[in-house]
């Protein structure tokens, strides 16, 4: 029997737990438990795997002759300036008569953009007019007179030494005139459960603590799962507007996956997060296409078909966002990120064979950044599925991937990461994400005594410059980075702690929040940029003659560097270590700090999307890394630096301590296709070898 056919047979008279193996998640929400019960791993290769249907590429064809194209033109396809975006704002919407697989738009029409003022008005209204449009004069009125927004808020609450580390981008990319993301609903739930469960758990997780007396903690605990409730019943009615219920379980493969979606898609109507990654879901739809497989009602046509239709539904995600912004993170990025494969905490491999449909999509549609598709890595994977990773990468550049075994043994074997390189458990964690300290800037304030090297503005009073004109001093330029990373890092937590306060009060992300247990445990997600400048500027000053060169005002704006100093990047320990201890210091100084809502702190080693914002704001260096020249990414030793080679670079990133750095560390690399071999088979073999020795030297 075709699905065609199965379809025939109303879903709502199926048993949608049928033929599933029974756990703690029938009887409390566990998805997890789930997984591990029901999921097949597949240690095969990827000679099962279906192309893309008729159907997927008449409508890949209409969104690009359509609307990317006309996209691309405008920058900006369209913008709803009438209505406040949210759940159910907006009518149902299809791309074409042949969009009927996996449905759901943001708006009625793809690609046009709904505006979300609660995080603040003065974005939106720049964003607007950047498109072309004009602003709503009512909506404007309703959001400054009326509501207050997320913005308002934490600028009436910043301190003046906040606006000017602000304004002198020594803190750059601060989530406070938009969403701040980095949260993972865990969207799995509606599918599994249902709404209506999900709210009634909702309803007695309200209501265990109505007896209980008075306290802020209390009154904020019983609003948010208000909060959350209303949220799922907008959810259901999005539902309702595309004629599925999402009040019952989904009872077939692709009920799961569209219940799925229209979970996340909830999200992304409603939140503008800097991240909004969609978590873990090849094992959990797996379970759903092996039930289906074995009833006879599903091809791998189709199960392949539902795959590609989620993903290019996911390509064409869109906030309305400025230019500034698009400058920022270096385009118009979501980080819609798919986390796939690793291996559960029983030794199983995670790898199915919709990790394998996944990775089709990319040749089924070709490449893309989005979703981000992100492999949690490790030498022991399944070899058929590791060398189709490694073809697909040098196919597309379009994967990425994280060491399985750092994350698992910290966040478990239901982890996913939220943007790059953040991992947490799903459903059961969230991050409030913090952008990042320009740690090579600081550097500069230092010698400066709190001058910025650029505009020679006094930003930080009472910090003593760099007196006269001989050599720096190692041991004097490294207390003075420290004393300056006290005032830097007080204030960037300072200035976190005021936006996460504020946007729980005026933009609380309340359907993603409802896809979490009501208990959970929230981190800090600060970050650092400009490591490998630092790192070469200290080695610098404290292996080789470095005197500094002022202006006429006295400011230390550049530097003669004599003689030779080990380099981060090259497997040197002199100069790695040195990287190491500014990570850790960091770090340390953060855990000093209480954190809002008693978050956990952690630190990312990550500027994958910002390197040429950061290094236009920042001057010369003793590494003899020029001003206004790009930084780096992430933990990446200094652009042109690492002479050593691919390997000798993971090895500098490798003594970065995982423990100062929970929040994820980034490492990119560019490697062409001929440089790994002669033959497809001789690069996709020694790219799976690269992969493995780099995550096996990160794993000790």
């Amino acid at each position: 029997m075709s699905q065609s056919q199965a379809n025939a047979i109303p879903s709502e008279s199926l048993d949608p737990w049928r033929n599933f193996q029974q756990g703690t998640w029938n009887e409390s929400i566990d998805v997890r438990d789930f997984i591990q019960r029901n999921y097949v791993p597949y240690d095969g290769n990827a000679d099962f795997l279906a192309g893309p249907t008729d159907k997927t590429l008449r409508v890949w064809e209409t969104l690009q002759n359509d609307y990317l194209k006309v996209e691309r033109e405008r920058r900006v396809y369209d913008v709803d300036v009438d209505t406040p975006a949210d759940i159910d704002a907006f009518p149902a919407g299809y791309i074409c008569e042949d969009d009927d697989v996996i449905v759901g738009l943001q708006t009625d029409v793809p690609l046009k953009r709904a505006m979300m003022p609660f995080g603040g008005w003065r974005m939106v209204k720049t964003a607007i007019k950047e498109a072309g449009k004009e602003p709503n004069p009512d909506i404007e009125k309703i959001f400054t007179r009326y509501r207050k927004t997320h913005n308002d808020a934490v600028f009436d609450i910043y301190t003046p030494r906040i606006r000017a580390a602000r304004s002198s981008h020594i803190i750059t990319g601060l989530p406070d005139a938009y969403g701040r993301g980095r949260i993972i609903g865990d969207y799995r739930r509606v599918a599994l459960y249902g709404i209506d469960f999900l709210i009634e758990d909702k309803m007695r997780a309200k209501d265990k603590v109505a007896d209980q007396p008075f306290s802020e903690h209390w009154a904020r605990y019983r609003e948010e799962h208000s909060e959350q409730i209303k949220a799922l019943k907008k959810l259901k009615t999005l539902g309702e507007m595309y004629n599925l219920d999402l009040g019952r379980p989904a009872a077939t493969a692709q009920e799961a996956v569209q219940w799925t979606y229209m979970a996340y898609l909830g999200a992304v109507k409603s939140q503008d997060g800097a991240a909004m990654s969609i978590g873990r879901l090849s094992a959990f739809f797996d379970i759903y296409f092996e039930r289906d497989f074995a009833e006879g009602t599903l091809t791998e046509s189709e199960a392949q078909e539902m795959i590609d239709a989620l993903v290019l539904k996911l390509r064409i995600v869109r906030f309305l966002r400025t230019i500034d912004y698009d400058q920022i993170f270096s385009g118009d990025p979501y980080w819609a990120t798919w986390s796939d494969a690793g291996f559960a905490e029983d030794g199983r491999s995670q790898v199915t064979k919709t990790s394998f449909r996944l990775l089709q999509t990319l040749r089924n549609l070709g490449p893309a950044p989005e979703p981000n598709i992100t492999i949690f890595w490790d030498p022991e994977l399944p070899e058929g599925y590791k060398e189709f990773c490694s073809a697909i990468s040098i196919e597309t550049s379009s994967i990425q991937y994280e060491s399985d075994k750092q994350i698992r043994d910290r966040w478990g074997d239901d982890s996913a990461i939220a943007c790059c390189v953040s991992p947490m458990k799903i459903g059961r964690q969230m991050q409030f994400f913090g952008a990042r300290v320009n740690a090579a800037k600081a550097l500069l304030y230092a010698i400066n005594g709190g001058r910025d090297e650029v505009s020679g503005k006094q930003v930080v009073e009472g910090f003593a410059p760099v007196q006269g004109d001989g050599p720096l001093d190692f041991d004097d330029i490294w207390q003075k980075y420290e004393e300056m990373l006290d005032w830097v890092i007080g204030t960037y937590v300072e200035a976190l702690n005021i936006i996460h306060y504020c946007h729980d009060k005026y933009a609380y992300e309340a359907i993603e929040m409802a896809l979490h247990d009501s208990d959970i445990i929230r981190t800090m997600g600060c970050g650092i940029a400009g490591l490998s400048i630092v790192a070469d500027s200290l080695s610098a000053i404290k292996y080789a003659k470095v005197t500094p060169i002022r202006d006429e005002t006295g400011l230390i704006v550049d530097y003669t560097t004599e003689g030779d100093f080990p380099v981060y990047g090259n497997d040197d320990d002199l100069a790695d270590d040195i990287a190491a201890t500014v990570v850790h210091t960091v770090m340390s100084k953060i855990k000093e700090i209480p954190l809002y809502r008693d978050a956990i702190p952690t630190q990312s080693v990550l500027t994958i999307t910002s390197n040429v914002v950061y290094g236009k704001a920042t001057g010369s260096f003793p590494s003899g890394h020029r001003a206004g020249t790009p930084f780096s990414p992430g933990a990446n030793p200094e652009n042109g630096m690492d002479t050593h080679g691919m390997v000798a670079s993971m090895l500098s990133v490798g003594k970065l301590d995982y423990n100062d750095a929970l929040d994820g560390i980034s490492l990119t690399n560019t490697i062409t296709p001929q440089g790994l071999g002669r033959t497809e088979q001789e690069r996709v073999q020694n790219l799976v070898g690269i992969l493995d020795a780099g995550f096996i030297m990160d794993a000790e």
